[in-house]
């Protein structure tokens, strides 16, 4: 059974104006979940706040202190991007605790899969501080809270269009976590270059496809089809998580990609396919940016369908030749730097 995390918590966090991480997302991608169905096709998890040992795992105590001391109750910016809200606390660490809570469910085989539409988004968050609107990084303590349960692999993806340099970062060393990410390139944060492939400890775990402004569906799905889906195949995790962002839809306005809906249906129904085929269908779903509020709900909505597929959904290879030539240049700078640090 899919199991998914919707609460008003998450609105509570409050946007100064003007900004794009506004509780309308939030809603938006709740309202677009209901109107396809959610309901009847899952089970509502009730959320949790994050316990310490959970955020301490990816968080160094001298950041959680700081957080716990400026964010509770106030209103202020922990960077020139990350605000914080009298009750952007209360969201933070139920994102972070709801999305732990569905991945350990679901590699106890207790939930099939998990969707969770928490806000703020975490992936930029670092170990020792916050940037990109992000406080704590939701997926990486949920990764790690898996393998205090007994995962020995863990696999995020990451197709946010901005490079997850926080969750790059925490499990840079770990062989244990693969991190996978496509993206714009160069863009913010300026990480996820080709070179970038682990630390000494965990060369190859890391895979990063830096696609150019301007690319679309079959640039994406190449790049899932000839690197990301080859990379979780070699690593056979025991469970995926997905970091979601919607913002390489068309029409958002932070970014410069043109994926449709059909772009995001077929990424979802991958990650849907290989899960199934390494990981026993375990698979939880995060969402991070996005700032069109159509093209939130039709990201979201194409990941449901995957999640709540009955059988693993079926998709074409898309060839290399069919993908724009910056595209295909991208993609195969990431097979160089992975061909390179083979054995």
């Amino acid at each position: 059974m899919l199991g998914y995390v919707l609460d008003e918590t998450f609105i509570h966090h409050r946007a100064p104006a003007g900004h794009p991480e506004r509780p309308a997302r939030a809603e938006a991608v709740r309202d677009a979940l209901y109107a396809a169905g959610l309901r009847d096709r899952g089970t509502h998890v009730a959320i949790r706040p994050a316990r310490d040992e959970e955020l301490a795992r990816v968080h160094t105590a001298a950041y959680l202190d700081e957080l716990t001391r400026a964010v509770p109750g106030q209103t202020g910016w922990l960077d020139p991007d990350t605000y914080f809200s009298p009750g952007t606390w209360d969201a933070v660490l139920a994102a972070a605790g709801s999305v732990a809570e569905l991945s350990t469910r679901v590699l106890a085989g207790e939930l099939s899969s998990g969707l969770a539409v928490v806000r703020p988004p975490g992936h930029h968050a670092e170990r020792d501080r916050a940037m990109g609107f992000c406080l704590i990084n939701n997926v990486a303590v949920a990764a790690a809270a898996a393998r205090a349960a007994g995962a020995a692999r863990v696999a995020i993806l990451d197709w946010d269009v901005h490079h997850g340099n926080g969750t790059q970062q925490i499990f840079w060393d770990d062989p244990t976590v693969m991190y996978v990410s496509v993206h714009q390139f160069p863009f913010y944060p300026g990480t996820g270059a080709p070179a970038e492939i682990g630390g000494p400890g965990a060369r190859g775990a890391t895979v990063n496809v830096g696609l150019p402004a301007g690319s679309g569906d079959r640039d994406y799905l190449a790049a899932f089809d000839h690197v990301m889906l080859p990379a979780l195949r070699r690593f056979r995790p025991d469970l995926v998580l997905v970091s979601a962002g919607f913002d390489a839809h068309h029409a958002d306005p932070l970014a410069a990609m043109r994926v449709t809906r059909m772009g995001f249906t077929g990424m979802a129904a991958r990650m849907r396919a290989v899960a199934d085929e390494v990981a026993g269908g375990r698979w939880v779903v995060a969402l991070e940016g996005g700032y069109d509020l159509v093209g939130l709900g039709e990201g979201a909505t194409a990941v449901l369908a995957a999640l709540g597929a009955p059988t693993t959904p079926a998709f074409a290879t898309v060839e290399l030749a069919d993908a724009a030539a910056p595209a295909r240049a991208a993609i195969a700078a990431t097979l160089a730097a992975i061909a390179e640090d083979a054995p």
